[in-house]
């Protein structure tokens, strides 16, 4: 066992602390029931600083810190595109898109599709999205932090997937959205801490003790590692294809993911007003540019130290057994943060997206706020019980899990951001095109996967998009507009952003020109 009792000590100090947190946080006054509000927006009264954390503890979990440092070590910098170019897309989201969504007072993602399109398009989404985030994303997580829990303690897969289960489930059903959010705080900063932590320890060993030496030797040993733009004798080009990366389907997956998802959106439409959620995701856009540093150069170094790893994704884990007790068993709570809070916040987006798009409308238009709040707290547990069952099956013989769940999401965002953007920013798109957009990404991709295999996944991502639009525009004019009720009226939104706002955006994205053009 490489965790030595100090570290067990930390760990279960840090599962203890959490849930003692989680509960004070979700307790309500006296006499007062949680209602739907509460439970899946946290009462619409989330802070700037808790919306940005909360992102940030949401989207970066075992497939990031584990996977991606998988990828670092097979692929090199370019993976961290994925990371920065992140940064710009919350930046566009915050200011075009979050205000639309707000004016309509929405709870989830597929709640605006029923409102602009019908509810056909709210059905087949809930439904696909329910499957995505259960069979993919749950799975992915759990797999992925049970292979460190495995790697340092020696722990059975299936035990430790049932340890992480357990303890996201011990502080994320009562207290719902509030919870989540207000203790990812907490996980954000221990994340942060340990992967502070681990990177300097790793470069330090790469250079002799100093970390600084250590990154300039990487750099100067492995200059392929550290090449934004991969060329395409590179055989990570199939992920990463060169200049496509920035140009064409890395954006559609991006937008699918922070603005028209709803394991990440929640979090923005449970704040106060617009302005709060704008500072929020600016919040997350700025911490999104030092992400690479804790996740992507740990799994560079490990590289170096280990060049012959069985599976890239052995990477991470394998690094934290350099870290001496104590600040193993930190490290180890700050992966653990980021599993079980990304765990939680998926849990609780199934159960908004069962309970509010699904539940209600099908079978509890009488239920009272109540039941609705106990309905989300059973789907949110049935959902991690299928989840722990379907982990094994599907990624048992996985190689780079991050890059196999870019993939194959990459079979329906194309879809979902067409739809969203007619949707969004073109009155005359209807339900027929919605339709054909979302059916026809599953089918052309599907199809060129076949047709087409030499094919970049991510360059196929960008070519059905646009086909998806065409679909999109052509199949509505087959149909009456909608009424004036379902259209987005731009002129009532105000995509006014404060200075402050706008003095980040410019930096953020400064930031990004800098670090292309010297790792181009």
């Amino acid at each position: 066992m490489s965790l030595e009792s100090i570290d067990l000590i930390i760990i279960a100090g840090y599962a203890f602390g959490l849930i003692a947190l989680a509960t004070v946080i979700s307790r309500e006054k006296t006499g007062r029931k949680k209602d739907t509000a509460d439970y899946f927006l946290a009462g619409k009264a989330l802070p700037w600083w808790a919306i940005g954390a909360s992102l940030i503890a949401a989207n970066i979990s075992a497939e990031q810190v584990i996977g991606m440092a998988g990828s670092g070590y097979a692929v090199g910098l370019a993976i961290a595109s994925y990371e920065w170019l992140a940064a710009a897309t919350l930046i566009v989201v915050a200011k075009f898109f979050l205000p639309i969504f707000l004016k309509r007072g929405i709870y989830t993602m597929p709640q605006f599709l029923e409102q602009r399109f019908g509810a056909s398009v709210k059905y087949v989404m809930s439904v696909f999205w329910l499957a995505l985030y259960t069979f993919v994303n749950l799975t992915t997580i759990l797999w992925l932090g049970a292979t460190a829990i495995n790697t340092l303690t020696g722990v059975d897969m299936m035990t430790g997937m049932i340890l992480l289960a357990m303890l996201a489930a011990a502080y994320s059903l009562y207290g719902g959205l509030k919870a989540v959010a207000m203790t990812d705080i907490i996980q954000v900063a221990l994340l942060i801490m340990g992967g502070l932590i681990i990177t300097n320890l790793v470069l330090a060993k790469v250079g002799d003790g100093d970390a600084l030496a250590g990154f300039a030797k990487l750099s100067a040993e492995f200059p392929e590692k550290f090449q934004m733009i991969l060329s395409r004798d590179n055989p990570e080009y199939r992920n990463l294809p060169g200049i496509g990366v920035i140009l064409g389907g890395m954006w559609v997956m991006h937008f699918s993911y922070w603005g028209c998802n709803q394991y990440i959106i929640q979090r923005a439409l449970g704040a106060k007003d617009v302005a709060e959620a704008q500072k929020g995701l600016m919040f997350a856009a700025i911490l999104k540019l030092f992400m690479p540093l804790i996740i992507v150069v740990p799994g560079i170094a490990a590289f170096a130290i280990e060049p012959n790893l069985s599976k890239p994704d052995q990477a991470y884990p394998e690094m934290m057994k350099l870290v001496d007790p104590g600040w193993r068993g930190v490290i180890f709570a700050a992966l653990i943060a980021a599993i079980v809070s990304s765990l939680g916040s998926m849990m609780n987006s199934i159960s908004t997206i069962f309970t509010m798009d699904l539940y209600r409308p099908l079978f509890g238009r009488d239920a009272s706020e109540r039941q609705l709040v106990r309905v989300g707290r059973i789907t949110s547990f049935t959902a991690v019980i299928i989840a722990l069952v379907a982990a094994r099956p599907l990624l048992a013989g996985a190689d780079q899990v991050f890059q196999i769940i870019q993939e194959y999401t990459g079979f329906f965002t194309p879809g979902i951001v067409a739809i969203f953007v007619l949707g969004l920013f073109w009155r005359r798109s209807t339900e027929i095109g919605a339709l054909a957009a979302v059916i026809g990404s599953f089918a052309l991709s599907l199809a060129l996967k076949f047709l087409a295999p030499q094919m970049p996944f991510m360059d196929r991502v960008g070519v059905v998009f646009l086909i998806c639009v065409a679909l999109g525009v052509g199949l509505s004019y087959l149909q009456r507009p909608a009424g004036e009720a379902k259209l987005v009226r731009l002129g009532d939104v105000s995509f006014r952003t404060d200075r402050a706002f706008n003095i980040g955006a410019v930096a953020v994205c400064a930031a990004l020109v800098a670090i292309y053009a010297f790792y181009w």
